[in-house]
């Protein structure tokens, strides 16, 4: 049961015919373990799906007129939080306005287990299959869940998940990820065994996959993160994984009390709480992105700036623009809590000397309003004071400049360091 007094916490190679098949899953195996007494399934990553903009479609001649992907092996990299022996994908076709054939998928890990790579290490290649079959097609805006995989997954490794689609998706509407900061691999043909994809097409994006669970002891929970581009990563390095949620994890990989905790980082750039952006509303997808993720029983709300920073800059606008934004963060508290999810609210960062800012400075007045009730009132289970961590003491309305990208807006690595250092390890364990 959810307690019912909150506490308040401010803290600071080309296809290679000679290689053998790959080996078939044990399929009984997975099965047994998928129902282990005292195991169940958790989300370790995630990557909130959107609507892939026509500038971040895959190049030519991944995208034709009227498809996509057609013949093509698409080979991705991500980063699992917490880890598992088995593990099963989700693809998701969330914006397609046709049907997404999957011909064939694997699983391997990648060389030397670093993110963006193209090769995998020999042997351990494994197919995936759904509901026993090679080939799957995902429906319009549904997600597909693939059967369990036996496959030694380290928390924090590196997976690569490799995907072949023959006919292609006959439509531009696809779904992706576009901020992966990770890089991705396409290539003609299908190279789905491959150990390595010469001369394949980089492109700094995820397409499909928007979920990775692993079979993990009862103990082990997630903490699900709403943000925009300061948690998806802008600023960040791509292929190094220090956006602040990878940072808070390895925080808490160290310790014993947290090291069975999965971050979920559901943000994209772009995205506001109140009206759609780059992918829909927070309210929208609220029961999508968090609600019914497996596992979160924490929920970190860090997002705000870009419906400040959007609104028209009056009085009268921004007035109203800060009482529905804090009516909307009681609506996720209330519908985080109907499901026994303990929420916990981050201040929103200055932005003084970015477009945002400006002249009259009635968005600085209103991210002041808002940061006031989220310290204060005991609306949230927990705050988490990022704004006073980062900005600078001398002007608080602006970053401290050793930390931000040179927008005024974003944080480099270190600022994003900082952010996963105010996070109280206690209030995850």
């Amino acid at each position: 049961m959810h307690p019912t007094r909150r506490t308040a916490i401010v803290a600071t190679t080309s296809a290679l015919s000679a290689l053998p098949a790959l080996a078939a899953p044990n399929s009984a195996h997975a099965e047994e373990s998928a129902t282990r007494p005292g195991s169940h399934w958790v989300n370790t990553w995630t990557a909130m799906p959107q609507l892939t903009e026509p500038g971040n479609l895959p190049p030519a001649p991944f995208t034709g007129p009227r498809s996509v992907l057609v013949d093509t092996t698409l080979r991705q990299t991500l980063r699992v939080t917490t880890g598992g022996r088995t593990l099963r994908l989700r693809f998701s076709n969330a914006y397609g306005d046709t049907p997404l054939p999957l011909t064939a998928v694997t699983v391997a890990l990648p060389l030397d287990g670093r993110a963006g790579a193209s090769a995998i290490v020999p042997g351990s290649g494994r197919p995936v299959t759904f509901a026993g079959r090679g080939s799957a097609t995902v429906p319009v805006g549904a997600q597909l869940v693939s059967d369990p995989v036996d496959l030694d997954l380290a928390a924090a490794s590196v997976l690569t998940v490799t995907a072949y689609l023959e006919t292609g998706q006959p439509s531009l509407a696809l779904t992706s990820h576009p901020g992966s900061r990770t890089t991705s691999y396409l290539q003609l043909g299908d190279h789905t065994r491959d150990e390595d994809l010469p001369g394949a097409t980089p492109v700094d994006h995820w397409y499909l996959l928007s979920d990775i669970e692993v079979l993990a002891p009862r103990t082990t929970t997630a903490v699900a993160i709403l943000g925009d581009s300061l948690t998806d990563g802008r600023g960040s390095t791509t292929n190094a994984n220090d956006r602040w949620p990878d940072q808070l994890y390895d925080r808490l990989r160290a310790h014993f009390a947290t090291a069975a905790v999965a971050i979920l980082n559901q943000a994209a750039g772009g995205n506001r709480v109140l009206n759609d952006g780059l992918g829909p509303n927070v309210l929208a997808r609220l029961d999508r992105d968090v609600l019914s993720r497996s596992g979160v029983t924490r929920l970190i709300v860090f997002e705000g700036v870009n419906d400040l920073g959007t609104a028209d800059a009056t009085p009268a606008a921004q007035r109203r623009l800060t009482e529905d934004l804090l009516a909307a963060y009681d609506q996720i508290v209330v519908r985080a809590h109907a499901q026994g999810i303990r929420v916990y609210g981050a201040t929103l960062l200055p932005f003084g000397g970015n477009s945002y800012d400006d002249p009259a400075g009635e968005r600085e007045l209103s991210r002041r309003a808002v940061n006031t009730w989220i310290r204060t009132g005991g609306h949230f289970d927990a705050v988490l004071d990022f704004d006073r961590a980062v900005r600078d003491p001398a002007d608080p309305r602006r970053l401290l400049e050793s930390l931000q990208v040179g927008d005024w807006l974003h944080l480099n690595p270190t600022g994003y360091g900082v952010l996963a250092a105010t996070v109280p390890t206690g209030l995850l364990r």
